[in-house]
């Protein structure tokens, strides 16, 4: 048998697959929505490996459809020729309703459609849409200042009680 040197293998998904922590930094997220994706088997199997990279992605309402652009899902190395494109537009499936909601919030409001993560629930891959707006750069700075402050409020209380 081999030995064990070299890249590890991720376990298999059981639930979040992949997060969106860019989107938290640069967006407030005001609403949340969950999605089902239009997804080929290789890129069902490449997700339950663990692979995607989210960090540019964000999602269109096009002729009333709701597509999912920049999501990267790498290549599945079993499937040598039916492979899928990594970076291709994938449908996400939403109710009439939802998505008829979903252009006129974001057309009035200005706001942005962004994945938040992406998830498995039962056999199904879905993923957690956030109705965002961009964060300025004076509120990014507030929030790091409030966060700095409320680290040292713990580091005090914390030294304070040790006996």
């Amino acid at each position: 048998m081999g030995s064990s040197k070299g890249k590890k293998k991720r376990a298999p998904a059981s639930g979040d697959v992949a997060t969106n922590r860019r989107a938290r930094q640069k967006f407030e997220v005001v609403e949340k929505f969950e999605a089902g994706i239009a997804l080929l088997g290789t890129e069902v199997k490449a997700l339950r490996e663990g692979n995607a990279q989210m960090g540019d992605a964000y999602a269109v309402v096009e002729d009333g459809e709701v597509w999912l652009r920049n999501l990267h899902i790498p290549h599945y190395a079993p499937a040598t020729i039916n492979n899928h494109e990594p970076e291709r537009a994938r449908k996400l499936l939403l109710h009439r309703a939802e998505i008829e909601r979903l252009i006129g919030t974001t057309q009035q409001k200005g706001l942005t459609l962004i994945p938040t993560r992406i998830y498995f629930k039962g056999s199904k891959a879905k993923v957690e849409l956030g109705l965002a707006r961009n964060k300025e750069g004076r509120d990014r700075r507030r929030e790091i200042a409030d966060r700095d402050v409320k680290r040292d409020i713990e580091r005090e209380f914390k030294g304070r009680y040790r006996s």
